[in-house]
């Protein structure tokens, strides 16, 4: 079974919301390249391919979007993917500069987050921006 063969639903998933988009397989490796229309269809999409087991190391992605930024991003907010071992403190070190921002990362992430010590490698956060 290829990698083609493994992110099936992830390509079935980007075709169909209409996303136009070149799938190749080499170097043990599933490239992936398109566009969407929006940010909700890139979204579905990255949710298909991280459902995959050890989709970080089996895909390389460059999708956008070409509709309007989400509300979240115009607010100053971009997105981490978290990484297998990673805690909130961890992430706002490196990306705010400060371990203690923790929390404000997990207040910009309340509707996917219970607790700011139950993170899972593959998630997408909402990280605000720099305090420094």
């Amino acid at each position: 079974m290829g990698l083609s063969d493994k992110y099936r639903q992830a390509i079935l998933t980007a075709k169909s919301v209409g996303m136009q988009c070149r799938v190749e397989e080499r170097d043990g490796k599933l490239y992936v390249t398109g566009v969407t229309r929006t940010h909700d269809d890139l979204t579905r999409i990255w949710s298909a391919i991280r459902a995959v087991p050890g989709w970080q190391t089996d895909v390389v992605a460059e999708i956008r979007a070409l509709g309007p930024a989400p509300l979240a991003a115009l607010r100053g907010l971009r997105t981490y993917v978290v990484k297998a071992g990673e805690t909130l403190s961890q992430i706002a070190k490196a990306e705010l500069g400060n371990a203690d921002a923790y929390s404000e990362i997990f207040d910009a992430n309340r509707d996917q987050l219970d607790d700011p010590n139950t993170i899972r490698a593959g998630q997408v956060l909402w990280i605000p921006a720099a305090i420094r």
